[in-house]
C-alpha cells in the first residue's frame, strides 16, 4: 500500500461494519491505481479516506431500493455505498470508457453482486423512471444536474446529492429547474459532525410527479 495513504480513521469500521475489508480493498486499489488511471488527482491519496470514502459512506441512511449514481467516476459515492449497503440495488452510470472499465473491475474484485455498471450519459437512459433514489457527487451545479437526474426517479423518489459549501447558492440558481421538475421538500442536511473531520452536505429533494 502506498506510504502516502493516510491511516484508516476510526470512523471507517463504524460506517462499514462487517464490510470493512471490502472498503479497505477498494481504498488500497484506488490509492495504487487511481492517479495513473486518471480517476483521482495526485493530491487526493493522502486524504482518500477522510475526504472521499467516508464523505460518501456517511450518507448511507438516505438510500434504499433501487438507487443510481450518476457520473460515478472512480466509484465515489456509488461503489462506496454499494459496499456499505449490500441490501440496495445499485446502478452506476458513467460515460467515460476508462472509468467504466475501472468500475467493472472493482465490482468483480470486490464481489459486489448488487451493482450494475452502465456506460452512457444519464440523458441516454431509456428504461424508464425505475429508481427510488438518484445520487451524484462532484458532477455539476444543481441547475445543470437536476434536469438529467430527476427524470430517472419514480414519483415519490428522492434526489440525494453530495455537495460543497456553495450548495445554498446553487439552490437559488436552480429555482427555475426545481419548479419545472416538480421537486418538493428541498433541503440541505449536514451529516457526520462529530464523526468526520469534514462533515458532508447533502442536498435532498422529492420528485413529486
Amino acid at each position: 500500500m502506498p506510504e502516502q495513504l493516510e491511516p484508516e480513521p476510526a470512523a471507517a469500521v463504524a460506517l462499514f461494519g462487517d464490510r470493512i475489508d471490502r472498503a479497505r480493498q477498494f481504498v488500497a486499489a484506488l490509492a495504487e491505481h487511481g492517479e495513473e488511471r486518471g480517476l483521482i488527482g495526485p493530491q487526493e491519496v493522502p486524504r482518500l479516506w477522510t475526504r472521499h470514502v467516508l464523505n460518501s459512506a456517511i450518507t448511507v441512511p438516505y438510500f434504499s431500493g433501487r438507487s443510481v449514481d450518476v457520473g460515478s467516476g472512480a466509484g465515489l459515492p456509488g461503489l462506496v455505498l454499494a459496499i456499505a449497503r449490500p441490501d440496495v440495488e445499485w446502478t452506476l452510470i458513467e460515460p467515460m470508457e476508462r472509468r467504466t472499465a475501472w468500475l467493472t473491475e472493482q465490482v468483480a474484485e470486490l464481489e459486489l453482486d448488487n451493482v450494475t455498471v452502465e456506460r452512457m450519459r444519464a440523458e441516454e437512459w431509456a428504461r424508464g423512471r425505475i429508481f427510488d433514489v438518484v445520487t451524484a457527487r462532484a458532477v455539476s451545479a444543481l441547475r445543470t444536474l437536476l434536469p438529467f437526474t430527476a427524470p430517472l426517479v419514480r414519483p415519490g423518489g428522492r434526489l440525494v446529492f453530495l455537495k460543497g459549501a456553495s450548495v445554498g447558492a446553487e439552490i437559488e440558481s436552480a429555482a427555475k429547474q426545481v419548479r419545472k421538475l416538480g421537486l418538493t421538500d428541498v433541503s440541505v442536511e449536514v451529516v457526520g459532525e462529530g464523526v468526520l473531520d469534514e462533515p458532508t452536505r447533502v442536498f435532498l429533494a422529492t420528485v413529486s410527479r
